[in-house]
């Protein structure tokens, strides 16, 4: 069966596999550590409670997803099905093309949006991927290539956030102790 995804809106690349993590901290280990990944980027997603790092492994990227609140989508996850395999994103050149095209095909898609063009996104939920999370994403930046504005330490520690889709520093902590935003 021909896929109307293929004919009409084309896949440009995988753009990195998501592992979802009890502490990154641990997972550097085995991914920089003993694989050799070198760090990309990152931050702590302060609205959806998840810090992420970018790692770059021989021929992929990978993500590392660390949940930092209780109330997380991603802790519900980690309860539910522990470490392991999260989602693979796929970069397209039109995210409502793909939804249109995915859907022409009876292939559901879910949480679109597409309210910014640093990262326009849809899902195809695990039970209609073979039990994958499949994202699909457009995006007017470029992806993959790493900082120098911080470290793999300064993610860790959460001095760094993100903001817009860019990773920033946050601001030095106020008088309550709490970091702030980005500068």
């Amino acid at each position: 069966m021909a896929s109307s995804l293929h004919a009409s809106q084309r896949i440009a690349k995988v753009d990195h596999v998501a592992i979802a993590v009890h502490t990154i901290a641990d997972a550097v280990t085995l991914f920089c550590d003993a694989l050799g990944a070198s760090f990309l980027t990152g931050g702590d997603n302060d609205e959806t409670g998840i810090r992420l790092v970018h790692l770059q492994l021989p021929g992929m990227k990978l993500e590392l997803m660390e949940s930092l609140r209780d109330d997380s989508v991603l802790a519900g996850h980690l309860a539910r099905r522990g470490p392991g395999f999260h989602h693979m994103t796929f970069f397209v050149d039109d995210v409502l093309e793909t939804v249109d095209a995915l859907e022409a095909d009876g292939v559901p898609t879910t949480r679109t949006d597409v309210s910014t063009p640093y990262w326009s996104e849809t899902f195809i939920k695990p039970a209609a991927s073979f039990g994958a999370l499949m994202q699909f994403v457009s995006s007017s930046r470029t992806w993959g290539v790493a900082t120098n504005d911080f470290t793999l330490e300064d993610v860790l520690a959460g001095r760094v956030v993100w903001r817009e889709h860019l990773a920033c520093v946050r601001e030095p902590a106020g008088d309550d102790g709490r970091p702030s935003g980005p500068r």
